[in-house]
This record gives structure tokens, C-alpha cells and sequence, in this order.
């Protein structure tokens, strides 16, 4: 065994918001508003579903802040669950939240082949292989996905701090190129704000359309909460995390919303929209800022990509890591490495599965992605459940009773986010496709459960515990 298992304190508050914040923005910002946004809910009705979403996840964020202030350990949300609800639950989170944190890796990744598409059309799309769901896969695309993969797998095997000071001038630049794109658009005489009418689709209810969007809201803000799973490697206190991720959330939404408003106000948005246009961001922005308008949009989103992919290597590795100390994965991914004490293995694990998702094209990799909000969710909902169970128990409300009611409320909006994406019938409930996937990850967590995890489920609870937190609490 490797005998080394503190994780270096190199994290500062500038990284951590620089982390969560790429984390939370990815490439989905720039693809959804034509793919999803305007389509589900319209101009104003993204604003109040992203709106909603994120006040309730501002609260639930209050309960991640009070369990990190007194357990700041590798694990996140797998280590809270323990803590509260014994092994079962802390296995049960940790392994929803490795795939929704996998998932996201590679969805970034391919999102290259959007900007290849646009700024060097047919470089890329060469050696055509097969078509799935429409979506054509190109070995060009796919090899360019797997080195991006490659690149950061190393720079995150060298050193959360030369990750986190890179992801610092990345998420600065993403976040200074859409403010200028939003204001350069915005004061264009050639706009006109009266395409922003209809405020909601035509053909879909507003209310339903709001909750489609209140429902992938999960997914949209899941960056925020890759803060817990490197509390190990803070260099400050964790006192402050709770205000460091009203940052990240608040950035998030500004960020959604100003790309939205780009997407929908240069053209009558609907009409626009049900053109199927492939990229309705690019198009809206070359339409009306030109070549200069398109080099900053692919500045941002290549930016939003690389910070995508190094938020949730970093989320993803320090679970898998956690998970790996404590026996619940096999110990090979909780060795550190020798010289720059990361968790190499567990960076290479994310690596290997990300290289393998680009050869089954976005539309797969959709239903994927869909699952995050779902894994998402599920740790939401076993934060605050812990952290209402463990403030009881520890009288903190008595001195806290704003955190009872956060507590109680981030139960019942986590358990909101999983019912609108679980009960049949509703617009933003699961597709079959992805209800098929999720299946047989829940049936491969038995399994894996009852044949792998055999040490986990022999330690007593105090080794075990002494593992999750590494004799740290």
C-alpha cells in the first residue's frame, strides 16, 4: 500500500472559484440556449426556471458549507453520507455521483469537434465511421476529442496547483470574453429587442417549460459542488467555502443567461430556432459581430471546454480517491503518486472511460449527460439530509436555525429535482434511452457491491471511518 495519503494544501479561494465555476459552465452553456433553452421555455421562461433553480440550489449550498466546515476531507458528499447514514448511503451516493461526474469529462471533450465545425470546416471531419442517432462520428473528431483528454489527464497528474492556476486565467478569460460579446450585441444598432417576443414557445406551456428547466438545473450548477471533493487541499479555512459557492452559482446563472440572451435576441428567436440551426450561438454571433464576433465566441468556448474538463477530472479523481482509501473501490484508486501527490490512478480511470465515450457521437452521450442531473441530485439530497441529521445531533441548530430550514428545504428541493426527472409523464422526465442506462448502472453497483466491495462491507465502523477521513476528523 502506498503509504502516503495526505493530499497536498495548495488550493486557494482564486482556485476553487475558478474550478467550480469552469466546472459549472463547460460547453453547455454555449450549446444549450439553441438546443434545449429556447426551445423548452423561451427567453423569459430560461430565466426564471435557471432563476428558481439556482435560489434553491444557493440553499442547498448552505448545507454543503456546514458539512464541510467540520468534516473538509476528499469525498465530499460520500464522506457527509457515512457520517449520517453508515456505509450503504455513502456507497450509494458515491457511486450516482462517479458517473455524473464522469459523464461530463467527455461530453466537454467532444464539444471540440462544435468548434472544429466552425472554425476549420472539414479538417476534422475526415474518416467517416457510422452514424448514431444522426449524430456522424469522424475519426478526426474522435482523436481530437481523446488528446484533449490525454492533455489534461497530465496536467492534472502534475498538480492540483498548476490545474487550479490554469483554470484561474481560463474561467478569467471565459467570463471577460461573454461580457463583451453580451455588451457588444446588446448596444449593436442593427438589434433589435423586439425579437426577444415570444417570451415563452408557442407551442409548450410556460409553466411546463419552467420546470423543464428548473429540472436540468442539477446538471447546468453541478460544477459547484466539486468544492467539497478537494476540501483536503484548501490553503485557507473552510469557512469560507459557503460564500465561495454563492460566487460560483451566481457567475454560473450570469453566464447562462448572457449567452441565452445572445442566442435569442439577434433573430426572431422561435422562427430561428425551429430552423434547426447547428449551432444557434455561432450563427447568431457571426450574423451580426463577423469574423471578430466568432474568434471571441470560439476564445470562450474553447476556454469553457478546457475548464469543463479540469473541474470534473478534479471532482471525478478525488472521489474515485476517497472512494479507493476507504475500500469501497479497489485500493488502487486511492494510491497517490509518489512524486506530485495526486491521485494519478484515479485521473487515468477518468481518462480511459472519457476516451471511450467520443466514439459513440453526441446524441449517446447525451443520454449520458442527462443522467448528471440525476446523480447531482442524489448528492444534494444526501448532504442535506446529513446535514440536518448531524446538526440535530450536534445541537448546532440551537445556535443555527437558519440551518434547520435550509436543511429541511434542500431535502425537499433535491427531492423535487428527482421527481420531476423520475415521474413518468412529465416534460422533463427521463427519456427511455437514458432510464435503460441508468438501470444497468444501478444493477453494475450491485453486482459490484456484493463481488468487489467485500473488505468495505467487513470493516468495522471505526476503520472504516478512519479511512473515509483519513484519521483527519
Amino acid at each position: 500500500m502506498n503509504q502516503n495519503t495526505e493530499l497536498k494544501r495548495n488550493l486557494s479561494p482564486l482556485n476553487i472559484v475558478a474550478l467550480a465555476l469552469g466546472a459549472i459552465i463547460g460547453s453547455g452553456c454555449f450549446l444549450l440556449p439553441g438546443d434545449v433553452f429556447l426551445k423548452t421555455a423561451g427567453p423569459l421562461g430560461t430565466v426564471i426556471g435557471l432563476f428558481i433553480g439556482a435560489i434553491m440550489l444557493c440553499i442547498i449550498a448552505y448545507n454543503y458549507g456546514y458539512m464541510i466546515n467540520k468534516y473538509p476531507v476528499a469525498g465530499g458528499e460520500y464522506a457527509f453520507s457515512f457520517k449520517a447514514f453508515e456505509r450503504n448511503h455513502a456507497f450509494i451516493c458515491g457511486w450516482f455521483l462517479v458517473l455524473c461526474y464522469i459523464s461530463i469529462v467527455p461530453f466537454n471533450a467532444t464539444a471540440l469537434g462544435v468548434i472544429s465545425k466552425q472554425a476549420f470546416p472539414g479538417i476534422f471531419e475526415i474518416g467517416y465511421l457510422y452514424s448514431i442517432e444522426g449524430s456522424k462520428v469522424f475519426v478526426g473528431e474522435v482523436l481530437l476529442g481523446i488528446v484533449a483528454v490525454i492533455i489534461f489527464a497530465y496536467t492534472n497528474i502534475k498538480g492540483v496547483k498548476m490545474t487550479g492556476n490554469l483554470q484561474n486565467i481560463i474561467t478569467g478569460s471565459l467570463v471577460g470574453s461573454v461580457f463583451f460579446l453580451l455588451i457588444a450585441i446588446l448596444i449593436n444598432n442593427e438589434v433589435e429587442y423586439s425579437n426577444f417576443i415570444p417570451m415563452f414557445p408557442s407551442n409548450i406551456n410556460p409553466i411546463k417549460g419552467i420546470l423543464s428547466i428548473v429540472a436540468i438545473t442539477p446538471f447546468l450548477f453541478v460544477g459547484f459542488d466539486s468544492i467539497p471533493q478537494v476540501a483536503e487541499e484548501y490553503d485557507f479555512s473552510p469557512r469560507l467555502v459557503f460564500k465561495l459557492m454563492l460566487a460560483t452559482i451566481f457567475f454560473g446563472f450570469f453566464m447562462y443567461i448572457s449567452v441565452n440572451t445572445i442566442t435569442a435576441i439577434v433573430f426572431p428567436w422561435e422562427e430561428f430556432i425551429l430552423s434547426n440551426p447547428d449551432w444557434a450561438t455561432g450563427q447568431a454571433v457571426q450574423y451580426i459581430l463577423g469574423k471578430f464576433g466568432m474568434m471571441l465566441l470560439f476564445i470562450s468556448l474553447f476556454a469553457a471546454i478546457i475548464a469543463g474538463i479540469n473541474g470534473f477530472y478534479v471532482a471525478a479523481s478525488r472521489l474515485l480517491y476517497s472512494m479507493g482509501r476507504s475500500s469501497a473501490l479497489p485500493y488502487w484508486f486511492g494510491k497517490l503518486h509518489p512524486k506530485y501527490n495526486t491521485p494519478a490512478n484515479a485521473i487515468i480511470f477518468v481518462g480511459a472511460c472519457s476516451m471511450i465515450a467520443p466514439w459513440f457521437g453526441r446524441e449517446v452521450l447525451g443520454w449520458i449527460v442527462d443522467m448528471s442531473s440525476l446523480g447531482a441530485a442524489v448528492g444534494f439530497l444526501h448532504t442535506s439530509m446529513a446535514s440536518y441529521k448531524i446538526a440535530k445531533e450536534s445541537n448546532d441548530f440551537e445556535k443555527n436555525k437558519l440551518l434547520k430550514i435550509s436543511s429541511i428545504l434542500g431535502c425537499i428541493f433535491s427531492s423535487g429535482f428527482l421527481g420531476l426527472l423520475l415521474i413518468p409523464g412529465l416534460p422533463s422526465s427521463l427519456s427511455k434511452q437514458v432510464l435503460i442506462i441508468l438501470g444497468l448502472w444501478i444493477v453494475l453497483g450491485i453486482v459490484f457491491y456484493l463481488a468487489v466491495c467485500k473488505e468495505y462491507r467487513s470493516l468495522s465502523h471505526q476503520e472504516l471511518e478512519d479511512k473515509i477521513f483519513n484519521k483527519a476528523v
